[in-house]
């Protein structure tokens, strides 16, 4: 792999904003920070239509919160052949965290995170987008 080195011009708060969460964030330079941020950056935009993935959808909800797990299983189970696997840990005696790794076409990935995440009653959620499958 060649190497190029190259200059990025920015407003010094910025810099130092950055150098700040970068330490934090354990880099060990500047230029690995840079890096990262590009890789990711462009991994993002090749994620699109009918790209194949896999990724990881993040839910906190109330299981007592009425119909919520109901519904969280039944728009699972309608997608079946897009989810690889769940994980369900009690954090509380009413909270959950439920992991959900998928796959399938970018689009068809988001729309049923987007579904899952807005059911009522998730409090908080996320999908992680992990990679392509070529």
């Amino acid at each position: 792999m060649k190497i190029t080195r190259f200059g990025v011009s920015c407003d010094v708060d910025l810099l130092t904003q950055f150098d700040s969460l970068i330490h934090v964030e354990g880099y060990a330079n500047r230029s690995e920070a840079v890096a990262d941020l590009m890789r990711s950056h462009i991994f993002h935009q090749k994620l699109e239509g009918d790209t194949p993935i896999v990724g990881v959808v993040v839910m906190v909800y109330d299981h007592h919160q009425r119909e919520l797990s109901e519904n969280l299983l039944q728009l699972q189970h309608q997608q079946h052949t897009k989810i690889i696997a769940t994980t369900h840990i009690h954090l509380d005696r009413h909270e959950c965290l439920e992991v959900l790794m998928i796959q399938g076409a970018a689009r068809e990935v988001q729309t049923l995170a987007d579904k899952l995440i807005s059911t009522r009653g998730v409090k908080r959620g996320q999908l992680v987008l992990a990679a392509r499958r070529d």
